[in-house]
């Protein structure tokens, strides 16, 4: 989505979107092109999905590996 369109679906300043904007670029979870005077934003699946999967890890939750179920017999 370009940052307008983004911006539209929040009640937030502009400014405001384009500071969190920065944020998440910065933390690598979306990537920016310029297209024009728009930029698009497309989220980096592959880092939220490291990012969930390390917070299910943590508090002890996602799926158990294929040896911990061979040991447990399920």
């Amino acid at each position: 989505m370009t940052a307008g369109e983004l911006a539209a679906e929040f009640d937030v300043s502009k400014p405001t979107m384009s500071a969190h904007f920065t944020v998440l670029k910065d933390a690598n979870l979306v990537d920016a092109t310029k297209d024009g005077k728009s930029v698009i934003y497309r989220i980096k699946l592959s880092v939220l999905e490291d990012a969930l999967l390390g917070f299910a890890a943590a508090f002890g939750l996602g799926s158990t590996s294929d040896s911990e179920k061979e040991e447990t017999g399920q």
